[in-house]
């Protein structure tokens, strides 16, 4: 399943969408929060610090691209993408489960850690091409994996795409492309450049979120 394909079903499934409902909730919640909690406190007592960047950093554009999701659902009445209600224990935002929503904590960090020891390598190097970069390589092959992740799950009733526009390549180009490019490259920027990433990030996120809190996800409770 490449793209969606509008039916009746997707368009239903998503309707009946309810954020934040406790219908679903079981103990997998804490589990996985405990799993979280273990990787991020292991990597700071090991001083990995930029691993732990490269896991903030793509998680705050992962959350920057649910928020614009759902304001998308608010304005047009349905997502690009969205999770059904039986998938998962608790629903954050039209597009983003409570399991979903923690892989992605993890996903910025695992990608750091695919990078060589090195991170100035370059692949593929030969006579007067000077190679592709470790960094360019990391992020678009993790990229891909993800888009085609996401094939699978469209196939499934866990996960829901409606737009017949939107599936597998708008989703590398657009979103998971960015995601690796936070991971990969904002760890390796200067002082100056991370406080600005994070500080922008973070309060462009809280803002949407307070807009959209009292306009959308309370009356939909």
């Amino acid at each position: 399943m490449l793209f969606g394909d509008g039916s009746e079903a997707a368009k239903q499934a998503v309707q009946s969408i309810k954020v934040w409902s406790l219908e679903n909730f079981n103990w997998t919640f804490i589990f996985i929060m405990a799993v979280v909690f273990y990787v991020y406190w292991s990597e700071w007592r090991k001083g990995n610090y930029k691993a732990l960047l490269a896991g903030a950093a793509l998680y705050c554009v992962h959350w920057f691209y649910e928020i614009i999701n759902a304001y998308i659902y608010y304005g047009s009445g349905y997502p690009l993408w969205a999770v059904s209600n039986a998938s998962t224990s608790f629903i954050l935002l039209v597009g983003v489960s409570w399991e979903l929503s923690m892989m992605f904590t993890l996903a910025g960090i695992i990608a750091w850690k695919m990078l060589p020891e090195d991170r100035t390598k370059r692949f593929l190097a030969r006579g007067n091409f000077k190679g592709i970069p470790c960094k360019l390589v990391t992020t678009i092959g993790m990229a891909l994996l993800f888009s085609v992740v996401e094939i699978f799950l469209a196939a499934t009733p866990a996960f829901i795409w409606v737009y017949k526009w939107w599936g597998a390549i708008p989703v590398f180009i657009t979103t998971y492309i960015p995601f690796f490019i936070a991971a990969i490259y904002v760890p390796d920027t200067s002082k100056k450049f991370k406080i600005i990433f994070f500080s922008v990030m973070c309060a462009v996120n809280l803002i949407l979120l307070a807009v959209m809190i009292p306009v959308y996800i309370v009356p939909s409770l």
